[in-house]
């Protein structure tokens, strides 16, 4: 079971992660900066990226919804789409693998972001949490991100607890500079007394734990 906070509105987000065939990675990317304007001509695309470290030939596309029947509403429009459905849709599905789809909220301490500046790049952390939701770990959850974010070497973007897909999975998104900028950081931070205490006391409700780096594409509104 999972208990969830209160939501205020009936914001979500739909995260959607591609694994893409090996040999057809360049030819869907290609095909992305071609034709995505047709999809986002219909809702809201928060960034879409591509892996580069924690996982090979991944895509991940977060969009935002006011609402399920909003969503209910965009689904049915791009099904009628004769653009989107005949120069993407029909090339593109024999270059994917697998498609998985999440929906979450944006945990109630933390607002989507914008990255300091453009260039960088973004580290996509997946949290499987022990059963019991917020209730159970949110407190100390919040206290182990925030003392990350104290450290001053990293931005937080957002934060994402699972509504639909596997319970219990929160998703954080920070930016960094660069690759290497993140790693003196997080050397910095395995020193810092005050993160290591936050993250020992937020262990003790995580089951796994995976990161991976991902690269914005040109489409993506955050860069």
């Amino acid at each position: 079971l999972a208990t969830g906070p209160r939501q205020n509105n009936g914001i979500f987000y739909e995260i959607r992660t591609y694994d893409i065939k090996p040999a057809k990675m360049k030819e869907f990317l290609e095909m992305v900066k071609k034709y995505f304007h047709f999809r986002t001509a219909h809702s809201e695309l928060v960034g879409f990226w591509y892996s580069e470290l924690g996982a090979m030939n991944r895509v991940l596309h977060i969009w935002k919804y006011d609402n399920f029947a909003h969503r209910t509403a965009v689904r049915h429009a791009l099904a009628n789409d004769k653009d989107w459905q005949g120069k993407f849709i029909s090339a593109a599905v024999p270059l994917i693998e697998k498609q998985h789809n999440e929906v979450a909220y944006l945990v109630p301490w933390c607002q989507l972001g914008k990255p300091p500046k453009e260039g960088g790049v973004y580290e996509w952390v997946t949290f499987q949490m022990k059963p019991g939701g917020p209730a159970l770990w949110g407190e100390a959850f919040r206290a182990a991100v925030n003392a990350h974010i104290n450290t001053g070497y990293t931005s937080l973007i957002g934060v994402f607890h699972t509504e639909y897909g596997l319970l219990n999975t929160v998703h954080v998104l920070w930016w960094n500079e660069s690759p290497d900028h993140r790693a003196a950081g997080r050397h910095r931070a395995h020193e810092d007394a005050r993160v290591v205490a936050a993250v020992r006391d937020s262990v003790r409700f995580l089951e796994s734990q995976q990161n991976v780096l991902l690269i914005p594409l040109e489409c993506s509104p955050l860069k």
